[in-house]
């Protein structure tokens, strides 16, 4: 693998799907003990490609909880890189990773109250020591986010590294008892969940034994069960509800002769492409889909640089893999 290549695991979704902060925690990092030991039975050394790694959290509204889970995670890859793949380049034991507020947790209901929640969990990835941080906007439980809550969203970002003071430390809540204990109570979970995935042979087959999938779906109901019981209080939802009828902020609308534009200029580059070359790649996105050992992203890759079209290589896809549904539970 060329050192410039980055490696990314991505835990944001599972939370988003119910997860719980120590579950999306436990199984982003045996996702990644899972890619480490794929590159290393392939012959790659680990300093060769452990600093490339990066990862992508979720940031839910339990703001203690979150700092624990994102300090946990640089404890843990730090072990899980020394202790178990023997790594001996300081860099492959960092943990840099990028945090997304929960878009989850905003509500339709009177959303502007999500500026303050957005605000809350970009601050929480800023105390876990988040390299990079989505913000999410406040009206994007309604449409496609406007200029306007954009622009909320980036300026939130502002104030709390100008004007908080948060990003002038290293780890401010370091020390805090509260934090420490917490921290730990994170991690030693987070472990147990792991040893199960172990068991039961990795990452790989606790997903096709349906593991991951029924703690998350278990996760969710219970979540949901709260608020709808009453017990998780989300403000202007199940609680300080605001019965009168609330304007909405104004949705952006998409300009028509825009759309008009694209589609002309897909149809010109169809048209204009050659044709062969497209076939081609096409055919090699299908054969490279039908066969587990080869690379459908260097296929897809090399689609896209013969004007293959978005919608022409998902459709190939999605001929042979259908389209993707969640496990029964």
């Amino acid at each position: 693998m060329p050192k410039w290549h980055p490696v990314s695991v991505v835990g944001q979704h599972m939370q988003q799907a119910g997860a719980t902060p120590v579950q999306a925690l436990a199984y982003t990092l045996s996702t990644a003990i899972f890619y480490v030991d794929t590159f290393i039975k392939s012959g790659l050394e680990v300093d060769d490609f452990g600093p490339r790694f990066s990862f992508f959290f979720d940031v839910s509204g339990d703001l203690f909880e979150e700092v624990a889970k994102l300090r946990a995670a640089r404890r843990m890859w730090a072990k899980i890189m020394k202790d178990r793949f023997n790594a001996r380049n300081p860099k492959s034991w960092l943990m840099r990773f990028h945090a997304q507020t929960s878009g989850t947790e905003l509500t339709q209901q009177q959303p502007l109250n999500n500026i303050a929640r957005a605000c809350l969990h970009t601050l929480a990835a800023v105390f876990g020591g988040a390299q990079s941080i989505h913000t999410d906007a406040y009206d994007e439980p309604l449409w496609s986010p406007t200029e306007k809550s954009q622009r909320v969203a980036i300026m939130t970002q502002n104030i709390i590294a100008e004007e908080s003071g948060v990003g002038d430390v290293i780890d401010p809540l370091g020390g805090a008892y509260y934090i420490e204990h917490l921290t730990n109570e994170v991690e030693s979970m987070a472990w147990d969940y792991m040893r199960r995935i172990d068991d039961m042979g990795g990452m790989f087959q606790a997903v096709k034994k349906g593991f991951v999938q029924k703690e998350i779906a278990k996760s969710s109901f219970e979540y949901q069960k709260q608020v709808d019981g009453g017990d998780r209080v989300v403000v202007g939802l199940n609680e300080y509800a605001v019965h009168e009828q609330e304007e909405l902020p104004q949705q952006m609308k998409v300009d028509a002769e825009l759309v008009e534009r694209q589609v002309n200029r897909t149809k010109s580059l169809r048209e204009k492409r050659n044709q062969e070359k497209a076939k081609s790649a096409i055919k090699e996105v299908r054969k490279a889909a039908l066969n587990p050992e080869q690379n459908i992203f260097e296929a897809v890759i090399d689609a896209v640089k013969n004007n293959v079209t978005h919608g022409e290589i998902v459709r190939e896809l999605r001929d042979i893999y259908g389209f993707g549904r969640p496990l029964s539970v």
